[in-house]
C-alpha cells in the first residue's frame, strides 16, 4: 500500500469511522479492551484516556486526546521492563512509531511520545529494564538479565506487545511502523535494524551509542588523558573557550566560507602548537603549557593500542563547547564513563580507572553485555525485507565523536557491496555541521531536524513542515512513496524558539558529501550545493 503524505492524519478514518459508530474509542479505553492481548507475563498497570492540550504527569504537554497505557512485562526471573503507549482518539494515521532512550537512564522518552501523537501515530516507549532518571550504570551491578534488556529486549518486547494492543484498540492493522531515536535511542534502531528487520518499516537512528563495548571505554580513556585534576598536563574548563577560539580561527574559512561553522572539521589542519605559552604571554589563562597540548594532541587523536589496534575515533574540530562532557564531569574518584567497566564488565563498584588499558576493551568484546552493541553490519534482512534508514550525526558531537558513525557507514559499505547490495537504495547517513550531541548547535549552526529529543512543546518543524525539513516526514515519504531524502534541511530558530522566526536554514547532504558555499546569502539553502570529501 502507498499513501500521500497529505494523507497524514486520514489513513485509518474508514476503520476509525466504523467503530465510532459502534462505540467511541474514548469508551473503549480500558483495561478490558486490552485483556485479551496481555500475555500471562505481563500486567497492565493502566488505561486512562486524556482529553486535548492536557499535561501528563505535570510536565509533558499533549496537544491531541489519547488513550494513555501502561505496561509492566517480566523479562526473566530477575527482570523486567516497563513501556508507555499511547494511542489517538481522534487523529490517528494508520501508523505505529517506537522511540528510544538516552545514556543509562531508565525513562520512558514521554515528550517525544507527545510529538508522536501530533503526527498522529500510536506511540510507544520503553524504561529499558529499569527506572532512573540519573545517567548511572549502577542498575546493572551482578544483573545480566537487566543489561540484555537494556541492550535489545526491552525495545524489542515493548514494540512486539504495543503493535498488539495497537490493533486491539482499533480493531483495525498498522499501516507502518516506524521508530525514531538518538544516541542510545539511535543504537536501538540500528540494533532493531539487525536483530529484528521486521519490526520497523522506517528508521530514524540519531548519534547512535552503536559501538557500546569501546565507546564506553573511550569515554572513560578521554578522561584520563586529563586526570588527575592537579597534573600539569590538566586542562581547565576555563580554557576550552581558548581552545575552541583558535580551532575556529584556524579551521573556519578552509570550506570557504568564515560564518562560524566548522562545515568539515576533518579538512582542517590545525596546528594545536599556536596555543603555547611564551614568554610575552602573562596571562596563562589565555594559553597552553607544553604538557597541555600534549593533552590536546591526544584529544583530537584517534584511540590505537596493542598492535596498532584501532579502538574509537577521536572527537571532532569545533566540539570543544561540549568538553565538559568528558572533562570536567570526570574526577578522580568517578570519571565519567567508568560504569560500564564498574557494573557492567567487572561488577566491581570499586573498580578503579587507572587499571583502564586494552584488556577491558578486549573483555568488554568477549562479554559484550546485554549483546547492546549494533555491529552486525550485514544488514542485508533489513533491506531484503524493504526497510529505510536514516542515520544522522552531529560534526560537532562531544559526546559521543562523530567518526564512529562514519566508522559505522564505512563497515556496512564493506559488508553489502560485496553483495551487490545498493547500499544508498536503503541506508542514507547525513552529517550535520556545527551539531552537537542529538541537539545544539555552536554559533547558531542549523541543526533541527524534527530528530528525537529535539522538540519540546512543539512538533515536526513549524512553518515547514514537509519531508525536506522534517527527518520523520521524510522516512515516512521514503518508506510510502518511494522518494529517497538526497538532502534534509536544517534549520536554526532564533533562541531555538520557533515563534522567534528562523535565523538560517542549510542542505544537509547524503554522506559522503557536504555542503559547499557556491555563492549569494549564506542564510539560505539556495547559495549551498552538494560537493563529495
Amino acid at each position: 500500500m502507498r499513501f500521500p503524505l497529505t494523507a497524514l492524519f486520514s489513513l485509518a478514518v474508514g476503520v476509525q469511522a466504523a467503530l465510532t459508530a459502534a462505540q467511541s474509542l474514548e469508551s473503549r479505553c480500558t483495561p478490558s479492551t486490552f485483556s485479551s492481548v496481555i500475555p500471562s507475563n505481563a500486567t497492565l498497570i493502566y488505561a486512562v484516556p486524556y482529553a486535548e492540550n492536557t499535561t501528563f504527569n505535570g510536565t509533558v504537554a499533549v496537544g491531541p486526546a489519547f488513550c494513555a497505557v501502561y505496561v509492566n512485562v517480566t523479562s526473566s526471573a530477575s527482570s523486567a521492563f516497563e513501556f508507555g503507549l499511547w494511542l489517538p482518539l481522534d487523529t490517528w494515521n494508520g501508523r505505529f512509531i517506537a522511540y528510544g532512550n538516552g545514556g543509562f537512564i531508565g525513562e520512558v522518552a514521554w515528550t517525544d511520545m507527545a510529538n508522536g501523537l501530533s503526527y498522529g501515530f500510536a506511540a510507544v516507549s520503553t524504561n529499558t529494564g529499569h527506572n532512573s532518571t540519573e545517567n548511572t550504570g549502577a542498575w546493572a551491578l551482578d544483573a545480566p538479565e537487566k543489561r540484555t534488556d537494556w541492550g535489545w529486549r526491552a525495545m524489542h518486547g515493548s514494540v512486539s506487545l504495543g503493535k498488539e494492543l495497537t490493533t486491539a484498540f482499533y480493531n483495525g492493522s498498522i499501516a507502518y511502523s516506524y521508530y525514531a531515536g538518538c544516541s542510545t535511542g539511535g543504537r536501538q534502531g540500528l540494533k532493531s535494524a539487525q536483530m529484528f528487520p521486521d519490526d520497523f518499516d522506517g528508521i530514524v537512528a540519531g548519534s547512535p551509542a552503536w559501538w557500546t563495548t569501546h565507546l564506553q571505554q573511550w569515554n572513560l580513556k578521554v578522561s584520563t588523558y586529563n586526570l588527575p585534576n592537579d597534573a600539569p598536563y590538566h586542562i581547565n574548563e576555563s580554557l576550552f573557550s581558548v581552545i575552541a577560539d583558535e580551532v575556529f580561527r584556524q579551521c573556519d574559512a578552509v570550506d570557504g566560507l568564515e560564518d562560524g561553522i566548522i562545515t568539515n572539521p576533518y579538512a582542517c589542519d590545525f596546528r594545536p602548537d599556536t596555543l603555547l605559552c611564551n614568554s610575552t604571554v602573562a596571562n596563562t589563562s589565555t594559553c597552553l603549557t607544553g604538557p597541555q597540548i600534549d593533552t590536546l594532541y591526544k584529544i583530537y587523536g584517534d584511540w590505537v593500542d596493542v598492535n596498532q589496534t584501532f579502538v574509537f575515533p577521536h572527537l571532532t574540530l569545533s566540539s570543544e563547547a561540549q568538553w565538559s562532557i568528558a572533562l570536567v564531569n570526570a574526577n578522580e574518584s568517578d570519571p565519567s564513563g567508568i560504569d560500564y567497566a564498574r557494573y557492567f564488565l567487572y561488577d566491581d563498584p570499586e573498580w578503579p580507572w587507572q587499571d583502564l588499558d586494552y584488556a577491558t576493551v578486549q573483555l568488554a568484546d568477549e562479554l559484550n553485555p546485554g549483546n547492546a552493541t549494533a555491529w552486525d553490519y550485514d544488514m542485508s534482512p533489513f533491506y531484503e525485507k524493504g526497510g529505510k534508514l536514516i542515520h544522522y550525526h552531529g560534526l560537532a558531537d562531544g559526546s559521543i565523536a562523530t567518526g564512529s558513525s562514519i566508522y559505522f557507514w564505512n563497515h556496512v559499505q564493506r559488508a553489502l557491496v560485496p553483495q551487490g547490495v545498493p547500499v544508498s537504495d536503503f541506508y542514507r547517513f547525513f552529517l550535520i555541521p556545527g551539531m552537537q550531541h542529538c541537539v545544539g548547535g555552536v554559533n547558531d549552526a542549523p541543526w533541527y531536524i524534527a530528530g528525537a529529543g529535539q522538540g519540546t512543546g512543539f512538533y515536526s518543524v513549524p512553518g515547514y513542515m514537509d519531508a525536506q525539513h522534517d527527518v520523520v516526514l521524510a522516512i515516512m515519504n521514503w518508506v510510502e512513496n518511494g522518494t529517497a531524502p538526497d538532502t534534509i534541511i536544517a534549520t536554526k530558530f532564533l533562541d531555538d524558539e520557533p515563534d522567534e522566526g528562523v535565523i538560517v536554514q542549510r542542505p544537509l547532504c547524503q554522506y559522503p558529501a557536504l555542503a559547499k558555499y557556491v555563492s549569494g546569502d549564506p542564510n539560505v539553502t539556495t547559495s549551498f550545493e552538494c560537493e563529495e570529501i
